[in-house]
């Protein structure tokens, strides 16, 4: 082997792994086996006790991009939810609006959860977590793409880069939640602050229909200080605070809802002009979707 040839294979290794480097975007692939936890700062736990929010108490994240900000939700003793801390991210790339297709660069908005396996831990971005976009509702409509975080670092290609700093915390404020037994973590990503102002000033970006669904789920946290059940269904999302459906599946509720839809259907009711706000009146149960005379009969989930 000549001495050229020797000299031009790291060389041309370097070349490989820069590009592969490049294809990965933000998948926040392995660069290290060491495990890393992240941890929550002394001044954080200080506020915690100073909020009455018990430690080991489940919390909810919320992304809104126009402002740069992801918020850390947390459950009071009363059972309500308070923000935490707010932590301004550094990078995310693409506009306002919903990621469509692998490559678009666009980070994602809508509705998600985090569980365990969505930590990674090796992140060559210090640390990371999946949101877990594509869902099912994201599915439904084509959506495409993988790998979608919150990561360490300043750099983005379609995910929210926070800085190693802060992306420590969250990072540590998530594992904690997981391991003090909460299942899933919801993260709600937002494209802006959800104000009548800020809808009126997009009142025609082509995104507003699905903006005006997203309000709706953003209003049930804040007029109830409590995360409603989400069910990511084909073509829209369902929201309800009803105990009975906590622990029914998306796909119980999406095919409850379907159920009601053919329902008003059949006795005449504009499908696209359905809800998926509740309805409330005396003797009504909160449902996960606008059941209108078909109410009585509305399928139970499997309990």
């Amino acid at each position: 082997m000549s001495a050229s040839s020797l000299s031009a294979r790291p060389f041309g290794l370097v070349l490989l792994t820069l590009a592969a480097l490049a294809l990965a975007g933000c998948s926040s692939g392995n660069q290290t086996r060491r495990v890393k936890t992240g941890s929550v700062s002394v001044a954080t736990v200080s506020l915690m006790k100073q909020l009455d929010m018990p430690r080991a108490a489940p919390i909810l994240i919320r992304v809104f991009k126009e402002e740069a900000v992801l918020e850390v939700w947390k459950q009071e003793r009363t059972g309500e939810y308070g923000l935490l801390r707010s932590y301004p991210i550094c990078k995310f790339s693409g506009a306002l609006g919903p990621k469509q297709r692998e490559g678009d660069r666009q980070a994602p908005e809508g509705f998600y959860s985090i569980g365990r396996s969505s930590l990674n831990p090796y992140s060559r971005n210090h640390l990371a977590f999946n949101v877990g976009f594509p869902n099912a509702y994201d599915r439904s409509l084509g959506r495409t793409g993988s790998n979608l975080m919150v990561h360490g670092g300043c750099n983005s290609v379609g995910c929210y880069a926070m800085t190693h700093k802060r992306m420590e915390e969250i990072y540590g404020l998530v594992r904690e939640a997981l391991l003090s037994g909460q299942e899933s973590i919801p993260f709600q990503a937002f494209p802006f602050r959800m104000t009548e102002e800020n809808m009126a000033r997009h009142a025609d970006d082509p995104n507003m229909p699905f903006w005006r669904m997203l309000k709706k789920g953003h209003d049930r946290f804040a007029n109830r200080g409590r995360p409603p059940r989400v069910a990511a269904c084909p073509g829209r999302y369902y929201f309800t605070t009803n105990p009975r459906w906590a622990q029914a599946s998306d796909a119980e509720i999406c095919e409850a809802a379907a159920e009601i839809a053919r329902r008003q259907a059949a006795q005449g009711y504009d499908a696209q002009m359905a809800s998926p706000e509740p309805i409330y009146g005396a003797g009504q149960q909160e449902m996960p979707y606008e059941a209108n005379e078909a109410y009585a009969s509305a399928p139970a989930p499997t309990e």
